[in-house]
Order: C-alpha cells, then structure tokens, then sequence
C-alpha cells in the first residue's frame, strides 16, 4: 500500500534550523539544556516511546508520519539530551500551519492524549517555559497540551481550554468477569444476538478491510451529521502503523455491517475509531467486534483497552462506554495562552451538519481533507 501526501506546502526546515535550540531554560532552580529534534529522522525517540511508562500509541514514529504526510504537520520533540546522547526525556509536537486557524504547536493533532515522556515535574516546568517563550518568539497563536493526567498551572502559565471523559478498560481480570462487568441487556445480550446471528469476523489491515471500513465510516459520520476523514489519513496509518494497526469487520451474509480501527503499545491498546450501518444496530456488531477485540487483547498480553475522550456533552457515548464495563475520569487539554473559543469547533457547527446531510461521499470526502488539515 502506498504512502499518500496529500499537504501542499513548500519543503519544510528542519525542527533544529527553525526553532531557537540548544536554548537554556532555569526550571525549578536547575538550568536545563533545551534541543529540538525531528523525531523521523532521530532514532533516540523510538528508543524512548518503546520503554517509557507513560508512552501510547500516539507517540510512535507512525503516528507523526502519518500526520506529517497526510496533513503536512511538523512533529518535533523537545529534550534535554545532547546530539549523540541517550534521550531519557521528551516532549512530542507537531507545528501546523494554517492561514485558516492560524500557526500553532500542538501535543498532538487528533490524538485523545499524549503524555510528556519526563521523569520529573521539572523536566515538564523547563519544556514549558520553553514553549511560551518559544511561542512568543515566533508569534503563534497558542501552544496546546493533552496530557492524561491533570496538570499544574499558574495565571500567567498554561490554562485549561477544553474538557473531555476518558474512559478506559482493565483486562487483566479473567474473560468472564469483563464478560459480567458489561452490561446485561445493552451489552451481553447484543453479543449474544450477534453470536446466533451467525455474523462473520475478519482482522487485519488488508486494502479490503479498510475498504469496508472506510464505507462505513461514511453513513456514520453522515448519520452524526460531521466530516469523515480523508481516505488518505486511514491509508498512511495503515502504512505507518504496520502491525500495530488492526481493523476489525463484522458482516452479515458478507455485508459489512460495523467495523473498529485499533492502535496498540506496549500492554495497551488504543480504541481510535468504530463505525456501523445503523440498519443493522439490531444484530449487535459493534458490541461483538468489541468482545472479539477484548479476546484477542487479552490473549497477545495487554492489559488495558483505552476508550479515549468522549464530549462531555455526549452522553449516548458516555454511557455506552460505562456498559462496557470501564472506568472514566475527567481529561483536560491546556492552553497558553489562554483561549475563549477554539477554532476546532468548526466541524461541530450546524452548518456543517447540514451540508454533510445532502452532500454525495465524494464531495464530503474532499470537503473533510481540506477542513480537517486546519484543525489539528
């Protein structure tokens, strides 16, 4: 399958050439070394994702790659390791520049959450500082954090700008007690339905797969009334990803009737994507294909299913994720500085909802790769 760029962009500098590295930053009371890095280019970053605790799949080197060609962003990492020395620390971006949304850096685009890799608060405080100071430099509109867990923030540093629920799955019980935990009626019995219905099931990352997948992410996204995602961003994170990417299909009598994109690291694996024909809800596919997920996650060694961020505002998904048994807290994304209103709620405007509802799938498949390159 072939890498699809889709950007239109004069060729990029390097993360070293444009910013100020080597910069040096008191965080603390310790002075810190700040260097940027490109995190394609230095393997010291993919030494770093594969054994820190708190690196996703977000973090991986197919990720940013797939970011980079899809939408023409610009990851770089921030570290206090010198050219040639092991990275023990880090902090991942991408740079996107929009003449629509403006220039920013952001940790990381249409990602859920994406942890600082630092073993101290102080590491986190000098990358900081860095940023505003970086960001002040070069006038971008803001700099956006989306760390998992809460962070702390003074007036003049970072503040919270956005909201979410994170829901996430525990494993490590046995089969039949993540069986109980779901629930009886909206959960249990659709698995069961979906078993006597005789539905077929296929995993992989074949072109077929991503096919049926792709299909049915466009009656989904038109059911919801939002933008699919252009093709293209599926076919490079299948290429990027390789097999740390598996697509999952359902089908009754051969016709696809509900599919889920999955990323996983480590012992976790990431929920990134599901999409169904709702004509078919009845026989309970998605229910199905996520039992078959949590089978064969548990089987290979993981130990968590990550659900990711839903709106606060969203209670039927909500409360889906709550039937499938997991656990949820609150998730908040930072911004410096501060911001009332965030572009990204362009896709959400009714507006939107209403061309989405009329347009061809061709036409909403275009309209979705040039809007979706400004949101990030």
């Amino acid at each position: 399958m072939r890498l699809v760029q889709n950007a239109d962009r004069e060729t990029e500098p390097r993360p070293a050439d444009r910013f100020a590295t080597g910069s040096s930053i008191a965080a603390n009371n310790v002075q810190m070394n700040i260097h940027v890095v490109d995190p394609l280019a230095d393997s010291r970053w993919d030494e770093l994702v594969a054994q820190h605790p708190k690196a996703s799949a977000f973090h991986k080197r197919g990720w940013l790659k797939a970011l980079k060609l899809t939408y023409g962003y610009e990851p770089f990492v921030l570290t206090s390791a010198v050219p040639g020395e092991a990275m023990k620390d880090g902090m991942v971006f991408c740079r996107i520049s929009s003449w629509v949304t403006g220039t920013r850096a952001v940790s990381l685009p249409f990602a859920d959450h994406c942890e600082p890799l630092v073993s101290s608060a102080g590491e986190v405080t000098g990358f900081k500082e860095w940023l505003q100071s970086e960001r002040d430099r070069q006038r971008w509109k803001y700099v956006e954090f989306r760390p998992l867990s809460p962070c702390e923030h003074v007036s003049s540093g970072p503040q919270p700008s956005s909201f979410y629920c994170f829901h996430e799955l525990d494993i490590q019980p046995s089969l039949e007690d993540v069986f109980h935990r779901m629930h009886h009626g909206c959960i249990q019995r659709k698995i069961r339905r979906a078993e006597r219905e005789l539905l077929s099931y296929e995993v992989g990352r074949s072109s077929e797969l991503l096919d049926a997948f792709y299909r049915l992410l466009l009656i989904t996204r038109r059911r919801l009334g939002t933008l699919p995602q252009p093709r293209s961003w599926f076919r490079n994170l299948v290429e990027c990803m390789g097999d740390d990417l598996q697509i999952r299909v359902a089908r009754k009598d051969g016709r696809p009737i509900a599919s889920v994109l999955t990323l996983r690291h480590q012992r976790s694996v990431v929920y990134k994507y599901g999409c169904s024909n709702e004509r078919f809800h009845n026989l309970g596919g998605m229910p199905f294909l996520f039992w078959r997920l949590f089978e064969e996650s548990k089987a290979w060694g993981a130990e968590r299913i990550d659900f990711g961020r839903s709106d606060l505002q969203n209670d039927g998904l909500i409360t889906f994720k709550d039937r499938l048994g997991t656990r949820k807290h609150a998730l908040t994304y930072y911004q410096y500085p501060g911001c009332k209103k965030r572009a990204a709620k362009m896709r959400d405007s009714e507006t939107v909802r209403q061309l989405v509802s009329i347009l061809p799938d061709s036409i909403c498949g275009s309209a979705g790769r040039i809007l979706y390159r400004h949101l990030g």
